[in-house]
Formats: structure tokens, C-alpha cells, sequence
């Protein structure tokens, strides 16, 4: 192993650490603060606050396109290492995100404000407060989206510590906000958006102030560079097919389910949505931590490291939430009734079904971030973003057609979103020089051997024992001893036991060491 090698892996080993010290209080602090503000606003209110906000949030098609770009042209001209061109890549894109902050502005107090009067599903005494909720959300997109390229700066210059202290205070925050929305004596919702659109301006402005501190190339001024801004938009172009069906298949489908069943289902969906994006933030941490390796390696033509990155990225962050998830879907019921107090219908189905969608959202991140380091992303963002697109019409389609059950929308994105990964390998292995059998070998058959394996015995034994607290610990316990001891001997290779090893038996030795210490 070079030097460079392993300077790389202790990089990532320490931002992952981080990014899960940060993952780990946040995740404490969302779950009390979910359940208070479940129970201080109601399922109603709770519904109105998921649907109208996502009604601007699905202006994030745009936001989601150009910060890709950012993050891809900033990571990509911090590998080549060249300062000028550094500056010249930042101040064309700090431009291009102030014009995409007023074109936000634009079409949220137009046809988005058109959408939220007359098309959604709200009580008529909560309409003044619903569109309270609206205006904070789009204020809150534009702090968002100005703050996008000093966040893809961070994340290129692998500066993860700035997340989690910085997190840690927004987490801190937000418990100030559960206290404040209890003992305020005014509407509720229309305190809870205003708050939350403060701690957001806050985050977004130390961000900001941040980089200025430590990074050269944010002090650059917004300039235009005709030939730099025709490349980005490109790039953005093409992942904004891609990222139009993100916010389709997430926003678009919670404006289905308000149109088709009212604003509770809303909130059980926003619920589930909640429990999904803490366990996804396990792996999410570990890709955060990889993706600008991967970049970087294709910027520097190590092609190899880029494909020893590709397959840890995949195979270890389905893992990382397998190992959490199969034990939240045996125990759904218990788990967000000592949650929540409250469990509004659906809740649990929703829960289930939007774990399985993580766990495939596993094995897509590092195939994006890989497309997107080549920067060819013509033939890929038209054949995902297309088939992407399509979980919104043919869910409408059933809906409209058959009436079919709530839950069965989020099977449609699971069926499509199957078929899209199978594209994706199929496009994206061959620009990088990637052989199918090699991925298939050491990415798919270990994950199908776990997440067959595994299950089993836990599985047998949660049908065959009543539902009660001490039957809850047996059946988390059982799972996560079943997952790990399948993912070792059957889901690793045998340099990856050895290193598993060695890292176990150093963390005790370390241990023992200071317990002889004291």
C-alpha cells in the first residue's frame, strides 16, 4: 500500500468517525423532537407542514442539478491542485446559484403558490397558517440554495469536522425549538416553520463564514465565464432529468397521497420518511466520507483505486442499513408506538417499504458520484431520469384507475427503482473501465447471500413468540447477531475479515491498555 493510499484511507476512516459522532447526536435529538412535535401540532397539522413545504421543496430538482455540478467542478479542480482555476470555478458558480435563488423566488410565489391554494388538501380553518408554512419554505430554499457551492466546498476539501460541530449546534437548536413551540401562545405551525427557517439561515450563514476562514478559493467574487458557465449548465442539464425524478418519486408522491387520501396519510408518510433518513444517515456518513475519493481518483487516472472505492461504497453502506433495517421492519409497531405515543395509520407498511427503497439507494449513490466524476452524463441521466420519472405517472395511473391501497405506491418505486439500478451498472461500468462480472462477483452476490442468510432465524422466531418488550430486545438482538456473523463469513473476503479483524483486536488492545493505565 503507497503512502498516498493510505493516507486516503485514514482520511476517510477519520471524516467517517466524524460524520457518525455528528450522525449519532443528531439522530437522538430528531427522534425526542419528532415525537413532541407530533403530539404539539397533531396528525393534521403535522400532515399540512410535510405537504405544503414539499411543494417548494420540489423546486430541489433544480438545487439538487446545479449543486452536483458544484460538487463535481470544485472536488474535480481540487484534484488537479491549480488555485487560478480553483477561483475561476467557485466565482462562476457562486453566480449561477444566486440567479437559480431568484428563479426560485419567481416560481414559488407564482406557480407553486397557485399549487398550494388550489390543488392541495387543506382544512379551511388551517389555510392562513399553511401558507405561512409555504413562504418560510421558500425562503428557507433560497438560504439553501446560496449556501450550496461553500458546502460542496467542504465536502471536496474532505473537512468533515465543520459538519459535525456545526450539526451539533443545529441539533442543539432544535431542542430550543421544541420548548419554544410548547410554551409560545401562538399557532403552532406557523411558529414551528418560522423557527426552523431561523436555525436553518443560521447553519447556512456559518457555513459560509467558515470557508471564507480556511478555504482561498471562496473569497473569489460572483464573475461570469462564458465557456465555464456553458460546461456547468450542461452538467447541470443533464442531472436535472435525474434530480426532476428524485423530487418526483419523494415530493411528487406526497402530493399524490394528499390529493388521493388527505393530509393524515401525509403525515404518516412524513413519519416513516423521518425513521428512513436517520437509519440512511449510517451510510450516507460512509459514502460522504468516500465520494470525494472517488472523484479524486478519476481526476488523478487511478482507475483501480476508483474501483476498490466503488465496490466498498456499495457493498458496505447496504450492510451498514441492512443491519439496522431488517430489525426496525420486525418491530415497526413497537418501535415508533414507544416513539411516538401517537402512530398514525399507514405508518408502519409506509416505514417497511420505504427501508427497502434505502437499502437499493445503497448501491446507486457511488454509481452517480462515479458517472458524475467522468463527467459523460448524456446517455445516463436520460435513461435513469426516464425511468425514474415514470414512478409518478403510473402511481397516479393506479391510484386514479384501480384505487389502490397507499402502500402500493411505494411498490411501484421499488419495482422501478430495480430496473433503474440494473441501468445504471449497465452505462456506467464501462466509462470507467469496470468489468460487469467483477461488480456482480464482489458487489450483488454478497449482498443477495446476506440479505437472503440472514433473516431466516429471526424471521422464524418473531412468528412463533407473542409481541411484548422482552420478545423486542430478543428479536433486535437476534438480528443484529445473525446480519453480522452472515456479513463476515459470507458477505466479506478474506483480506476484508483480516482487516475487520485487526481493527477489532486493536480497539481492545487499546482499551485494555488504558483500563491498566487507570
Amino acid at each position: 500500500m503507497t503512502n498516498q493510499t493510505s493516507e486516503n484511507n485514514k482520511r476517510i476512516a477519520k471524516n467517517t468517525l466524524l460524520l457518525y459522532v455528528r450522525m449519532l447526536f443528531m439522530m437522538l435529538v430528531s427522534l425526542y423532537t419528532s415525537r413532541v412535535v407530533l403530539n404539539t401540532l397533531g396528525v393534521v397539522d403535522f400532515g399540512i407542514y410535510n405537504v405544503v413545504g414539499g411543494v417548494i421543496a420540489m423546486l430541489g430538482f433544480l438545487t439538487g442539478s446545479l449543486g452536483a455540478a458544484s460538487s463535481r467542478y470544485i472536488t474535480y479542480d481540487l484534484g488537479k491542485g491549480d488555485m487560478a482555476i480553483m477561483k475561476r470555478t467557485f466565482g462562476n458558480i457562486k453566480s449561477i446559484h444566486y440567479i437559480l435563488a431568484g428563479v426560485i423566488l419567481l416560481i414559488g410565489e407564482t406557480v407553486g403558490l397557485w399549487f398550494v391554494v388550489t390543488k392541495l388538501q387543506i382544512p379551511t380553518e388551517r389555510a392562513t397558517a399553511a401558507l405561512w408554512v409555504y413562504q418560510f419554505s421558500i425562503l428557507s430554499s433560497i438560504m439553501a440554495v446560496i449556501s450550496v457551492p461553500y458546502n460542496a466546498t467542504i465536502i471536496a476539501h474532505e473537512k468533515m469536522s465543520a459538519f459535525a460541530y456545526i450539526s451539533i449546534v443545529d441539533a442543539v437548536l432544535k431542542l430550543l425549538i421544541v420548548y419554544l413551540l410548547v410554551v409560545i401562545p401562538y399557532d403552532k405551525l406557523i411558529i414551528y416553520a418560522v423557527l426552523l427557517f431561523v436555525i436553518q439561515t443560521f447553519d447556512q450563514i456559518v457555513y459560509i463564514i467558515y470557508c471564507s476562514k480556511h478555504f482561498e478559493e471562496t473569497h473569489s467574487r460572483c464573475c461570469y465565464d462564458k465557456k465555464l458557465f456553458k460546461e456547468i449548465f450542461a452538467f447541470a442539464g443533464w442531472t436535472m432529468n435525474g434530480n426532476l425524478a428524485v423530487m418526483g418519486y419523494t415530493q411528487g408522491l406526497n402530493i399524490l397521497l394528499n390529493m388521493f387520501f388527505g393530509p393524515a396519510v401525509n403525515a404518516a408518510r412524513g413519519i416513516a420518511v423521518q425513521v428512513q433518513g436517520v437509519c440512511q444517515q449510517f451510510c450516507v456518513n460512509f459514502q460522504m466520507a468516500l465520494n470525494p475519493q472517488l472523484t479524486k481518483s478519476y481526476a488523478q487516472d487511478d482507475l483501480q483505486t476508483m474501483h476498490s472505492l466503488l465496490i466498498k461504497s456499495s457493498k458496505f453502506s447496504f450492510y451498514i442499513l441492512y443491519i439496522i433495517a431488517v430489525p426496525l421492519m420486525f418491530e415497526a409497531h413497537t418501535v415508533l408506538k414507544l416513539w411516538l405515543g401517537i402512530v398514525p395509520e399507514h405508518t408502519v407498511s409506509f416505514l417497511r417499504l420505504i427501508l427497502v427503497v434505502g437499502l437499493l439507494y445503497t448501491l446507486s449513490n457511488p454509481m452517480i458520484v462515479s458517472v458524475h466524476a467522468t463527467g459523460k452524463l448524456k446517455k445516463f441521466q436520460i435513461i435513469e431520469g426516464t425511468m425514474l420519472l415514470m414512478i409518478v405517472p403510473i402511481a397516479y395511473f393506479l391510484l386514479k384507475v384501480f384505487g389502490i391501497a397507499p402502500e402500493l405506491v411505494f411498490v411501484v418505486h421499488i419495482i422501478v427503482e430495480i430496473f433503474t439500478q440494473y441501468a445504471r451498472v449497465r452505462i456506467v461500468l464501462p466509462m470507467i473501465q469496470m468489468k460487469l462480472k467483477t461488480y456482480l462477483r464482489e458487489v450483488i452476490l454478497p449482498i443477495i447471500m446476506v440479505a437472503i442468510i440472514s433473516p431466516i432465524l429471526p424471521y422464524l422466531l418473531y412468528k412463533n413468540i407473542g409481541q411484548n418488550h422482552v420478545s423486542f430486545l430478543v428479536i433486535c438482538s437476534l438480528c443484529v447477531v445473525c446480519i453480522s456473523a452472515t456479513v463476515f463469513f459470507v458477505g466479506c473476503k478474506k483480506s476484508e475479515q483480516e482487516f475487520l479483524i485487526s481493527k477489532v483486536l486493536g480497539i481492545y488492545k487499546n482499551a485494555l491498555e488504558r483500563f491498566g493505565k487507570r
